[in-house]
């Protein structure tokens, strides 16, 4: 008779197995939870560092307008006669003259407020004494500032509030006759779009207290004026329980303005969508732990075998996920293998939008780039837009097509490091000035490479001012060691330059355009791409072959672009 196995050894077997099972998916549970949290805060701290660089782009350039709408509304003929005759009368006036020669100023003034509705519109004589004021919120505006008029672009604390200020002179004559001062809120509804247009949550702080701002009332509490001091110096604060990532938008004097944005809600639904499938994998594995051991070995040896080699040729692909495929032969280890491949369709679709994000930061910087120019506004767009329409001419596939749409649409990120003066000159560039930019493919290229999805669309921010014939830059490449999309990109960005009138020249027309490209054709520009070209153009639509983050591949819409002639 055959000895049989007691059952104290079968439970001390099962409590063995499930133990080692538990204490394993508790350590994954928390390694998961650690990773999970901490690629989170990354992608939110880098998220938030790209919209930091959009909005004190956006606030410099409102900064930049603010000072121009005042210099603007100074030149007013009226107001300056009115504040010239209120200075030259008021002093040797009796009352009811005195009383009319403010009114005529506060008339003036009041027009000017009726037409633009800013905050604060104000007159003040050379002294700082303020003469008349307008506007949503001129009640709070005071009569007279310390040490004169206030300087442009300085910001004002006041006890209802802080004020971003600009200040332009009146100038009858010769003689300065007073300044015109035009003020805008920084308050909860200046806070609400900075949050519409990043995302994420705005406070605006004077001192060691919170102005104004879009964070849960909680979080706004545990600003104290202790927390409020770490802010400029961190990366990261917790509120009440809660991690933020921080960043500063700018300073002046006790005033600043943060953006925040929580890292704990960010990580919450992929946390919980994770952990959920780890849960659920949990139970199962717990659950094949118990067939395992009473089963024979064999019958559960062989599915788990082939979820294994499934799993070793996912790691062996790159990183490359596609689907693992059921096994059929067990429903515990095909369960295994669905939530498997539910947790990686989540973990897909997470990277997907982080990578969106880069992609839609890095993308409203090249459009603000253009922006800089008013003649160049749109440039980067038509250049992507007309690229993929020739890829597609010259048979390209949709991979490269893909690639083209957005490298074309980077091609100049590297200008971010050209100023102004350069860029914007209108007449001829000195040799000085045309090595500067010169160097825009180089340093374009290398504010992507530490973007590492961003890799093949390298050569086309860096090569697409290289020509057939060896005299182009940065490297002198010539003929076949110049790749295709670059050339591409190098012939419509020509043609969209020709295209586009400066301030130094006319816009050419299409026809004309060509002809000069043919005329290139061979040493400046690649034949084959200028026939592609003028084999594209009369039946091109910009709404066709625009780049689209989100639906690169969706079906498109949109009318014909026009060009001059």
């Amino acid at each position: 008779m055959s000895a049989r196995t007691p059952p104290r050894f079968v439970v001390r077997t099962m409590i063995a197995t499930f133990s080692t099972v538990g204490l394993i998916l508790a350590a994954v549970f928390l390694v998961v939870t650690v990773i999970v949290r901490d690629r989170v805060r990354n992608t939110v701290v880098a998220h938030l560092s790209n919209e930091q660089t959009m909005l004190a782009t956006l606030e410099a350039r409102r900064a930049s307008e603010m000072q121009a709408q005042a210099e603007t509304l100074a030149e007013s003929p009226t107001v300056k006669a009115a504040m010239d005759t209120y200075q030259a009368e008021m002093s040797t006036s009796d009352g009811e003259r005195r009383r009319d020669l403010f009114s005529t100023v506060q008339r003036e003034v009041d027009e000017l407020a009726s037409r633009l509705r800013p905050d604060i519109l104000a007159v003040a004589m050379a002294n700082g004494t303020v003469v008349a004021t307008g506007g949503r919120r001129h009640a709070e505006w005071p009569r007279a500032f310390a040490g004169g008029v206030l300087p442009s672009g300085e910001f004002v604390v006041l006890p209802t509030g802080v004020f971003r200020v600009a200040a332009a002179p009146l100038t009858f004559g010769p003689t300065v006759v007073g300044y015109l001062q035009l003020g805008s809120a920084l308050d909860a509804e200046y806070a609400a779009q900075l949050t519409a247009l990043s995302g994420a949550s705005a406070i605006i702080t004077a001192g060691d207290a919170v102005v104004a701002g879009t964070l849960p009332p909680g979080a706004t509490r545990a600003l104290t004026p202790a927390v409020l001091t770490t802010l400029p110096s961190v990366d990261t604060v917790e509120l009440r329980g809660e991690q933020f990532a921080v960043r500063k938008l700018l300073q002046y004097g006790a005033v600043s303005v943060y953006v925040l944005e929580s890292i704990d809600s960010s990580a919450h639904p992929i946390l919980s969508d994770t952990l959920g499938a780890l849960a659920l994998i949990a139970l199962v594995a717990l659950a094949l732990a118990g067939l395992a051991s009473m089963a024979l070995a064999r019958s559960v040896a062989r599915p788990i075998h082939t979820l294994t080699a499934s799993l070793t040729h996912l790691a062996g692909s790159g990183g490359l996920y596609a689907p693992v495929a059921r096994t059929g032969s067990s429903l515990e280890v095909d369960t295994l293998t669905d939530t498997f491949n539910n947790l990686m369709a989540t973990l897909t679709a997470a990277e997907a939008e982080t990578r969106s994000t880069y992609v839609g930061a890095i993308r409203a910087l090249a459009l603000a780039l253009d922006a800089r120019d008013p003649y160049t506004a749109g440039h980067s767009e038509r250049v992507s837009a007309i690229s993929a329409a020739v890829g597609e001419h010259l048979g390209l596939a949709e991979d490269d097509l893909d690639v083209l749409r957005l490298g074309a649409l980077l091609h100049d990120i590297g200008k971010i490091g050209i100023s102004d003066d350069v860029l914007r000159k209108p007449g001829p560039l000195t040799d000085e000035e045309f090595e500067a930019i010169k160097e825009h493919p180089t340093t374009g290229a290398r504010i992507l490479r530490s973007v590492a999805f961003l890799a093949p669309h390298l050569p086309i921010v860096e090569l697409h001012h290289e020509r057939p014939d060896g005299r182009g830059y940065p490297h002198g490449l010539v003929v076949d060691e110049i790749p295709m999309l670059p050339r591409i990109v190098h012939v419509v960005d020509a043609f969209d330059a020709m295209t586009s009138a400066r301030a130094y020249r006319p816009a050419l027309g299409a026809a004309e355009a060509l002809k000069e490209l043919w005329r290139c054709a061979g040493t400046q520009f690649d034949a084959e791409v200028v026939q592609a070209l003028a084999a594209t153009l009369p039946t091109f639509r910009l709404e066709d072959h625009r780049f689209d983050a989100a639906a690169a591949r969706a079906g498109r819409k949109g009318g014909v672009i026009a060009f001059n002639g």
